[in-house]
């Protein structure tokens, strides 16, 4: 796959109807100067100040400071009332890139590692395009989020009166993954993303002396049979039909290498599609947490919170999707029923108060150009696909937005 060309200062030229265009180049250049100055949750204020800039460039209505960062760009056409939005997430990843790309992030330890620099160009390119498109009735919102990571950031736009004050029919969205061949599309109708919840076992024993385990209450030993049990919960608690995860992800003491520590920290995430799995899994961390620790003389105290919604496509929104990704991308590389993922967004917020759907695009295959996986730090969005990406938006609005 060749590189894409440096891109020129120009503005893009508006796409044909229903065309394939072909990348407006300072897309490109919009893409990787974003990359360039990474930021995290609710800390995106130069990413603000860089999207804010280009819509305003194209005539763009542009409000700023929706939730914290966020900006919502507004662009109206003909008479109709109808609107629909256009979602990208802003906030970076604290990690340290690795990629040694000239334009790799020169914020110290902070990272576009899943490709909300490639999410936000897309949603710029494609407002680039609709800038001088003529050819639909209504308003269209590009709505620009912080914290998507966290799971705060959409709550935080919806609290600050986005949908009261920029109201809209319908919004969309896409997403990157590594693994799909570059360019490919993909939704379902339903759930397609999983809900996530977070829990903290703190287990409390007797810390001492190495040497003397007899006197100790070993929380570590505790720990690990806490975190074996849990394991079961899945496989033992769990309807085999209903999908669900659970993993211990760190394991944190005040100890030191010649002593028995006094509190061990177990944290970690569960996924599911299903509030009464929900429940249930919480549920039995608490029992298992609790019980083992109270049968080796220890105590354990649980918290556990529930940090992303499910993300369910509505069916109207999914069939206008599915009709504007067969128009960008033809039938043999859209995949309208794709099964859902157990990765998390809080994009299912939007869902939760309008008819919402929710895209897949591919990045590239393992072992492609674009297939690093999502928070690596050797990951970078696959320029390759802004193209495809800025059509499936354009036509997304005429889809939505038809002239009468």
């Amino acid at each position: 796959m060749t590189a894409p060309q440096e891109p020129s200062a120009s503005p893009p030229g508006p796409p044909g109807p229903g065309g394939a265009p072909p990348t407006p180049s300072p897309v490109v250049s919009w893409r990787r100067r974003l990359h360039g100055i990474a930021e995290t949750a609710f800390e995106e204020h130069r990413t603000a100040e860089l999207v804010a800039e280009v819509l305003g460039s194209l005539g763009i209505a542009v409000a700023t400071g929706i939730g914290g960062t966020g900006v919502v760009g507004t662009l109206t056409r003909g008479t109709s009332g109808r609107a629909i939005g256009l979602r990208a997430d802003m906030d970076a990843l604290p990690i340290r890139e690795r990629t040694g790309l000239p334009y790799a992030s020169r914020h110290e330890g902070r990272m576009h590692a899943c490709g909300h620099d490639g999410h936000m160009a897309m949603v710029l390119g494609a407002a680039a395009a609709l800038a001088r498109d003529e050819g639909f009735d209504g308003t269209v919102r590009f709505v620009f989020q912080p914290a998507e990571e966290p799971g705060k950031g959409a709550a935080a736009m919806i609290a600050d009166g986005l949908f009261d004050r920029f109201p809209m029919d319908a919004i969309f969205g896409l997403h990157n993954i590594p693994g799909i061949p570059a360019g490919h599309l993909a939704t379902r109708p339903g759930a397609i993303m999983a809900g996530e919840d977070d829990f903290a076992i703190t287990v409390t024993g007797r810390g001492g002396h190495a040497s003397a385990p007899h006197l100790v209450v070993d929380p570590l030993v505790v720990s690990a049979h806490i975190i074996i049990a849990l394991q079961s919960i899945v496989a033992r608690t769990v309807d085999p039909l209903e999908p669900a995860v659970v993993s211990c992800t760190d394991l944190a003491t005040d100890g030191a290498r010649n002593a028995v520590p006094t509190t061990v920290r177990i944290t970690g995430d569960t996924r599911n599609f299903n509030p009464e799995v929900s429940e249930v899994l919480e549920r039995r961390i608490r029992d298992i947490a609790e019980h083992t620790a109270r049968a080796h003389g220890a105590a354990a105290e649980v918290t556990y919170t529930r940090e992303f919604g499910t993300t369910v496509n509505h069916p109207d929104a999914t069939a206008a999707a599915v009709r504007a990704a067969r128009r960008t991308v033809g039938e043999h590389r859209h995949d309208p029923d794709t099964p859902p993922i157990t990765a998390s967004e809080d994009f299912g917020a939007y869902a939760d108060r309008v008819p919402a759907n929710f895209t897949l695009i591919g990045n590239g295959a393992t072992g492609e150009p674009g297939g690093v996986p999502l928070h690596s730090r050797d990951y970078d969005f696959n320029d390759a696909v802004l193209p495809t990406g800025i059509r499936y938006y354009r036509n997304i609005v005429h889809q939505m937005l038809r002239q009468a």
